[in-house]
Parts: structure tokens; sequence; C-alpha cells
């Protein structure tokens, strides 16, 4: 997969409701349970998601503050020589149960977020239909998410 290009999903696990500072946006409450963050990467694929799993990093997009106080996250990357980043998070606005973080991740485009908090079975759902995933290193392997390291 090395030099591809395409988009990924971020599987974000909060273990309890927070309040977090997002730049621009200012506060938000995130709810309990999984967030899904559709990015794209059409200059390297694989180096963009391994920055978004790395504890140390230089704040720089929305997705970074709620990563630095997530417990746990996951990637699903989508190779694609176009960019789908917004078609994927149409498609994930439409699943039942999506609510949306709105203006969250988008602010180079017209959707009205790239963050939704989606119901665990549809996470699950997402999990088995883009199998090739990447994990935060100290993850277990069986799809459960363990607290970070802070």
């Amino acid at each position: 997969m090395r030099g591809e290009t395409g988009a990924y999903l971020l599987l974000v696990r909060l273990n309890e409701e927070r309040d977090i500072v997002v730049g621009s946006l200012g506060p938000i409450r995130f709810a309990r349970g999984t967030h899904v963050y559709v990015g794209s990467a059409m200059s390297g694929l694989e180096k963009r998601v391994a920055r978004h799993l790395r504890d140390e990093k230089r704040i720089r997009w929305h997705i970074d503050r709620l990563l630095a106080s997530a417990d746990g996250v996951e990637a699903l990357l989508v190779p694609s020589p176009v960019d789908v980043e917004c078609e994927l998070a149409s498609l994930i606005s439409s699943i039942p149960g999506a609510s949306p973080t709105r203006g969250f991740g988008c602010s180079d485009c017209r959707c009205p977020s790239h963050l939704y908090h989606l119901p665990e079975a549809a996470a699950d759902c997402l999990r088995s239909l883009f199998p090739h995933s990447l994990k935060a290193e100290n993850a277990r392997q069986d799809d459960e998410y363990v607290p970070r390291r802070k």
C-alpha cells in the first residue's frame, strides 16, 4: 500500500462524553461512543494515516484536537486514484443514526461535516466494508479499543 493515494475513515472511540475546544469551531460536546472522521490523502495514504495514529504531533487540523482526547482510534483505508473524501462523507451521513458535528473537517469543501457519531453496529459494518485497517500502536488486535497513552 506504500505510495498509494485515497481516503480513510478514522474510527475514534470516546469512553465518556467530552467537551473539547476545536480551533475556530470553539467548544464542542462529543458524545460517548464511536465517531467516524473522513479524510483524504492524495499525497500518500499510509503516511497521512500514520501521522494521525501517532501520539506526538503538531496540532494542525480539527481532527488532531479530537484524537488528542480519544480513548482509541482505528483507521480504515480506502485506496483510490481519485479523491473520494466528500463522497464517503455523504455515504456516512446517510447511515441511520449518524449524527454530524457541523463544520468539522470540511472547511475546504461544501459538506456539512466530515465527522459523524455512529451507532456501534454501524461502525462494525464499516469495518467489514473497508477491511484494510491500521490501529494505534497500543490497540489490541481483537478490534476492541484500549486507552491511548496520555
